[in-house]
């Protein structure tokens, strides 16, 4: 498959006429262990230069996948709720931090894996929380700066650049998954057209460009056109004014 680029680079192009910057991360879900798709991750994150912040899932992870992490540069370990699992009434969209859970039993998922986390990765840990399915009840935001996390990251352009009080929304804007149809890439000129309109609102002003734009990726469920389209769109932006940005700028906060 050919992936026509143009039209990103057309938008790119005035981005960099305007002397604009643009932050960019890019965070993977999902992960729990190692894998030949961790590898392939790893790889294509080492030939573009930008880091992975891997949502990893506290419940389900391994020492091997902290041994792993430890060896490199290339992933950033951020924190992918507790045990991955739907706690949402039936018939409601899927969530494990719904607004129905009693608040002690989140907290408590909240708190047991943040512990564990640190057990395992220590200082590479970064304080960002990523809830599974990108869903979490705002009523309960403050759960998060309690336990000292700084950011919170789902998907779509942020509103505000805090969610709650000093806790900051850092979203994922871009997804290649068909997750409702084929489930594997997402027609290429869906993607870029939905990035290049991404970027427009950008520039003209009605989103907010300090928000870092965020590729979101799961590599345990990649074919092999997405891994094509993820490495062409990173390097696609980086060839335009991107920079990279990662949640290593972040630190700690003093749990309340």
């Amino acid at each position: 498959m050919t992936t026509n680029w143009q039209p990103l680079k057309t938008e790119l192009a005035i981005w960099r006429s305007d002397g604009l910057q643009l932050p960019l991360w890019w965070r993977d879900d999902d992960a729990i262990a190692p894998s030949s798709q961790l590898d392939r991750l790893a790889t294509l994150a080492s030939s573009t230069g930008v880091p992975v912040h891997l949502a990893i899932i506290p419940d389900a992870t391994t020492q091997a996948l902290a041994d792993l992490l430890n060896d490199g540069p290339v992933f950033l370990p951020v924190v992918h709720g507790f045990a991955h699992k739907n706690h949402a009434p039936g018939g409601m969209k899927k969530s494990e931090f719904d607004a129905s859970r009693p608040r002690e039993k989140l907290r408590a998922d909240i708190c047991t894996g943040l512990a564990r986390m640190r057990t395992l990765f220590g200082a590479r840990l970064t304080p960002t929380f990523v809830p599974p399915w990108n869903r979490f009840a705002s009523e309960h935001l403050s759960e998060l700066t309690r336990a000292g996390y700084r950011a919170i990251s789902t998907f779509n352009p942020r509103s505000n650049r805090f969610a709650t009080g000093a806790l900051e929304q850092i979203n994922t804007h871009i997804d290649p998954i068909d997750w409702h149809g084929s489930r594997s890439l997402h027609a290429p000129e869906f993607l870029i057209d939905h990035t290049v309109a991404l970027l427009k609102n950008r520039r003209l002003g009605k989103q907010d460009n300090s928000e870092p734009l965020g590729l979101l990726t799961h590599h345990l469920v990649h074919d092999p056109a997405i891994w094509d389209f993820a490495a062409g769109f990173i390097e696609t932006l980086l060839t335009g004014p991107a920079h990279v940005w990662t949640a290593a700028e972040l630190k700690w906060g003093t749990p309340e």
